[in-house]
């Protein structure tokens, strides 16, 4: 299996176009191989290469890998299983949010340091062999990069520190749930932030999410608009595209920083000595 360093876990604001061989700076290796993995095949997976000097390898995938005749936890283990096996240390995901606060407008981008856990999902694992310690789940240093590129771009207003609340969907969440949510100290809502956090770790790369505002969460403002919300689903993928690449052109020029991500994954203690 070939060897490759970064990953790009595809949500819905790269959906509505052919990311990556859409991009004029990409080559592409392979595109939509399966894998076998001890969990079924793995969703179609993109491996390309990041142009022109770096060359750098990177694989990706499609709306986080979920596939219609599996659950997303059995999708989930599958795509990580790869990762694993071609050695992925970085992560970038991206995805839509909605915004707890009014602050935190439809078309800003969200890159939370920490989240809530409402999924029904936690219990996604490749292996029984790791306790995974979730005191910093976002690794600071592509945070810091993911950030600076963001904003270098001068298209958005973008919110670098806050709290991602994961709930189970496919639904939306009822006004209660949000007021609920806001009283925990959650700043946007979602669906995709774990178990993807949990399975970055436990293969030990870092990871960091960029999600764009797609609407506001229910009844932190009036009724969201559809038509608003379906505008900015397929306006923004080629600029979210644009700032994943940039990214990685700026992650693989430099000497990477030293982050905890990988020594927070410890051997467990219950097994049989």
């Amino acid at each position: 299996m070939i060897k490759v360093p970064f990953a790009i876990i595809g949500g819905s604001s790269t959906l509505s176009i052919p990311f990556p061989e859409c991009m004029d700076d990409v080559n592409i290796i392979s595109m939509d191989v399966v894998y076998p993995t001890p969990f079924g095949d793995s969703p179609p997976l993109t491996v390309f290469e990041v142009l022109p000097a770096a060359r750098v390898k990177v694989v990706t995938c499609r709306m986080h890998g979920w596939m219609h005749d599996r659950s997303r936890a059995e999708s989930s283990k599958q795509l990580f299983w790869v990762f694993g096996r071609m050695g992925v240390r970085n992560i970038l995901a991206e995805g839509g949010v909605g915004s707890i606060h009014s602050a935190m407008k439809p078309g800003d981008i969200f890159i939370p340091d920490d989240y809530i856990d409402f999924s029904l999902r936690k219990d996604v694992s490749i292996s029984n062999d790791y306790l995974l310690i979730m005191r910093d789940p976002v690794c600071p240093h592509l945070k810091d990069k993911v950030t600076d590129v963001t904003k270098d771009t001068g298209e958005y207003t973008v919110f670098s520190k806050g709290v991602y609340a994961v709930t189970e969907g496919r639904h939306f969440e009822s006004r209660a749930e949000v007021r609920a949510l806001a009283a925990l100290g959650a700043d946007a809502v979602g669906q995709s932030f774990s178990p993807e956090v949990y399975l970055a770790r436990e293969i030990r790369a870092c990871y960091c999410g960029l999600y764009l505002v797609v609407n506001f969460a229910e009844g932190v403002v009036d009724e969201w608009d559809y038509d608003a919300f379906k505008d900015l689903f397929y306006s923004e993928s080629n600029k979210i595209g644009r700032i994943l690449l940039d990214t990685i052109k700026a992650l693989s020029g430099e000497t990477k920083k030293e982050c905890s991500c990988a020594k927070l994954r410890v051997e467990t203690l219950l097994k049989k000595r």
